[in-house]
């Protein structure tokens, strides 16, 4: 019933959305094709960027590259930072030894970085997956290492007192503990990795969702524009909710393991 009734406030938001849209644009004319597309144009636009292509290749293809750049960069963020977290937050001297680097390195944005990728890795998609790489980090460090100084003491000090081995220790009982914090981590990494894979393909790119926006706005195409950014939109929620549904299972086989 909670699900069929947020399923339906949210439809509605989304119809009545579209019904202003429609009336500003193609009904009423409030606003002009040049500054912000009617429905029309931007139904023109995907079925030209599907079918025929836009501007060398079909949106499809495009999709499929900036998966690829964002499951790249997401991943090595999340094999890096996870453990790294899970370091910082159990052992003190590792975290007295890493923890000034990170806070330096921290606020520097991530855009910032692209010079220096393209001077490491030219123009190809390696700078562009150092660059997504270096904004899902710090929230995947930070979210588990916040985590593990979340978890209950008595949980530590009764695995301590039963002789746990070290590495069990951290896979059966530090990691499930801090699973929660870690997902909502994650969720923010995924975030970044989207939102900095769009600037990253402006720069130098033949390819993908950004390279789609960048060359739709030297053309003019509004209409083009609106569904790059609906494509980078949906991909991301879909995402976000393929990790949601991982993350529900994961912290229910946590509880478990630490009931």
């Amino acid at each position: 019933m909670r699900l069929s009734r947020r399923t339906f406030v949210g439809a509605t938001t989304l119809l009545v959305l579209a019904l202003l849209w429609y009336l500003a644009t193609s009904g009423l004319g409030l606003v002009s094709a040049g500054r912000f597309p009617a429905p029309g144009d931007v139904e023109a636009a995907a079925v030209q960027a599907f079918g025929r292509g836009y501007p060398d290749a079909t949106l499809l293809t495009h999709i499929l590259h900036s998966l690829k750049l964002v499951a790249v960069g997401f991943a090595v963020s999340v094999a890096l930072g996870v453990p790294l977290g899970l370091l910082m937050g159990w052992n003190r001297v590792a975290e007295a030894l890493i923890n000034p680097v990170f806070l330096v390195l921290r606020p520097i944005p991530p855009l910032a970085w692209i010079p220096l990728a393209i001077l490491w890795l030219g123009l190809g998609d390696g700078a562009k997956v150092m660059v997504i790489f270096l904004a899902a980090f710090p929230p995947a460090v930070i979210s588990t290492h916040a985590g593990v100084r979340a978890v209950p003491p008595p949980v530590v000090e009764a695995a301590q007192m039963l002789g746990t081995p070290r590495l069990r220790f951290v896979l059966e009982v530090l990691a499930p503990a801090a699973a929660p914090m870690i997902f909502t981590g994650l969720r923010l990494s995924l975030q970044a990795s989207w939102t900095t894979l769009v600037a990253a393909e402006l720069v130098g790119s033949l390819a993908g969702l950004g390279y789609v926006l960048n060359v739709a706005q030297q053309d003019l195409y509004p209409g083009m524009i609106l569904v790059g950014m609906a494509a980078v939109g949906v991909l991301g929620a879909g995402s976000t909710a393929l990790l949601g549904l991982a993350e529900r299972r994961a912290v229910v086989w946590a509880q478990g393991a630490t009931a």
